[in-house]
């Protein structure tokens, strides 16, 4: 990844899980709570493709294991986030740009639901046995529902950082292009050259300086007679 990429998802992902940790979680709803942490996941894996949205995923849930209070194994939550950031990236969009709001409010619903199914598969190989006491299906339910309801203040925004911060001015349209555009432009109209074919353009100058040169021979030689 690149170094803005790096750069930008760090910013996201530490902001996304001081909200999570200290706002959305004191709040008390019932069932799961709002993963802002996933969201800012899939708003970048649907911009910098399936390496990039693994490589954000890993970083994001193994910063979610470590931080306080997980009372959970370190690299469960990395895990989660790294399968579900891999799958978001292979439906990524065309020029990471939404054409309709349907195609990503599925892809939510679908990684709330596989994140948790994944995390509580995971904690069930383990030997955490938290999810069968506090209900599967609610689980399911409300997390599918606050993260479907939060997805559209977050996803659209995070997508859209994502693609400003991948515009690089002096690579696509800076004046070194440009200087390279009129360059290119400049040998193949301006100075009668073909660039493809500057045999023969250089053959064409060469024919030319030996008529001047005769027609000066020529002259000189009526003012010597």
């Amino acid at each position: 990844m690149r170094l803005n990429r790096i750069l930008l998802s760090s910013a996201l992902v530490v902001v996304a899980l001081v909200i999570q940790v200290s706002v959305l979680a004191r709040l008390h709803l019932p069932g799961a709570v709002p993963d802002l942490l996933l969201l800012t996941v899939l708003g970048l894996a649907m911009v910098y493709g399936h390496v990039g949205g693994a490589l954000v995923g890993f970083g994001a849930g193994l910063l979610a294991d470590l931080a306080p209070p997980a009372d959970h194994a370190a690299g469960r939550y990395a895990l989660v986030l790294c399968v579900i950031g891999y799958f978001a990236g292979l439906i990524k969009p065309e020029n990471g740009r939404l054409k309709s709001a349907t195609g990503p409010m599925a892809v939510v619903v679908a990684a709330a639901v596989g994140s948790t199914l994944l995390y509580a598969g995971v904690g069930a190989l383990v030997g955490d046995t938290a999810a069968r006491h506090v209900g599967l299906p609610g689980l399911l339910f409300s997390a599918a529902l606050y993260d479907l309801l939060l997805a559209p203040f977050v996803v659209p925004g995070i997508m859209w950082l994502a693609r400003r911060a991948d515009n690089d001015p002096l690579t696509e349209s800076g004046p070194a292009a440009k200087a390279g555009n009129i360059s290119a432009g400049w040998l193949s109209s301006g100075t009668g050259l073909r660039v493809g074919g500057q045999r023969g353009g250089l053959g064409a100058l060469k024919a030319k300086a030996r008529t001047r040169s005769v027609r000066v021979g020529r002259i000189k030689g009526v003012k010597r007679l």
